[in-house]
């Protein structure tokens, strides 16, 4: 039986233009759906970062290097009613709730074991009741909302999710603790935001840095929860300079645009992101 054609995305946050680390990552996405789709997404949902002179420059720095992607480009700024709608289906079932806390309550809570994303949340607000949770959200005090864990992985029970590289992995989202999913000042995170839109995109193989692999425990959970697809993984090197350092938007003169405005060719520009010919 023939197989799929594959759907891989390159999905930047436009804060900056593209250095050599995020060209790999864009070219890996872009080998792997040969014969296949190759989407282009925007993560722009931090508006005090994002802009969309820096969107523009990636998509200039992204058809320079050869790279070519169906339209339309999804933002996620324009599509916030789907995490809404999410989010909406988490909280019917009981497994989200408001959290108050500021970073100081946290740290004064005591130490807390180390998860992949930092300390992992002491559940302060997780027991608040609900009359409380009103009184405060009406009181216009500020909140995120987090993922109850224990409640969560309880209803789905054991999963598992696939990376090509190392085989079958069963997820073990609890490592996270009590994710945020929705912050104080932005209505969705990350890990919500990716995992709807790789299904609503139909994302059947989603290709990121090894730094993102842990973040595929929760992602499989919401899958779970959401009912949603679940696409293949496989994450790749991250790119480092002679000194090990992880290259980084504050590298500028090692941006795309900078490394082309010195006379670096297209060609050169791939072999330098381990792409070298022939072209993608």
């Amino acid at each position: 039986m023939d197989q799929p054609p594959i759907v891989t995305r390159f999905a930047p946050s436009p804060t900056g233009r593209l250095h050599l680390g995020h060209a790999h990552s864009a070219l890996f996405a872009y080998v792997q759906a040969q014969g296949g789709r190759f989407l282009l997404r925007m993560e722009d949902i931090d508006p005090t970062r994002c802009r969309r002179a820096f969107e523009a420059g990636i998509m200039e720095d992204l058809e320079w290097l050869g790279l070519r992607w169906e339209q339309p480009v999804r933002r996620q700024s324009e599509h916030l009613d789907d995490y809404a709608a999410a989010l909406a289906r988490l909280d019917a079932m009981g497994l989200i709730y408001p959290c108050f806390c500021t970073r100081k309550d946290i740290a004064e809570a005591g130490s807390a074991p180390h998860g992949p994303d930092g300390p992992i949340y002491p559940g302060l607000c997780r027991d608040v009741s609900p009359s409380e949770r009103a009184e405060r959200m009406a009181a216009g005090q500020p909140f995120a909302l987090r993922l109850n864990m224990i409640a969560a992985t309880r209803r789905t029970g054991a999963l598992v999710w696939h990376d090509r590289s190392i085989g079958n992995l069963v997820a073990q989202p609890e490592l996270f603790g009590d994710v945020v999913l929705a912050r104080k000042d932005i209505p969705t995170s990350y890990h919500l935001a990716v995992t709807v839109d790789d299904a609503l995109q139909n994302v059947t193989l989603v290709t990121r840095g090894e730094d993102l692999f842990a973040a595929t425990h929760v992602h499989r959970l919401l899958q779970a929860l959401l009912d949603l697809p679940v696409p293949a993984y496989t994450h790749h090197r991250l790119l480092t300079d002679e000194t090990g350092r992880r290259y980084a938007k504050r590298d500028r003169s090692l941006t795309i645009e900078a490394l082309r405005q010195a006379g670096h060719s297209a060609a050169q520009l791939r072999a330098m992101a381990g792409f070298p010919e022939p072209h993608p």
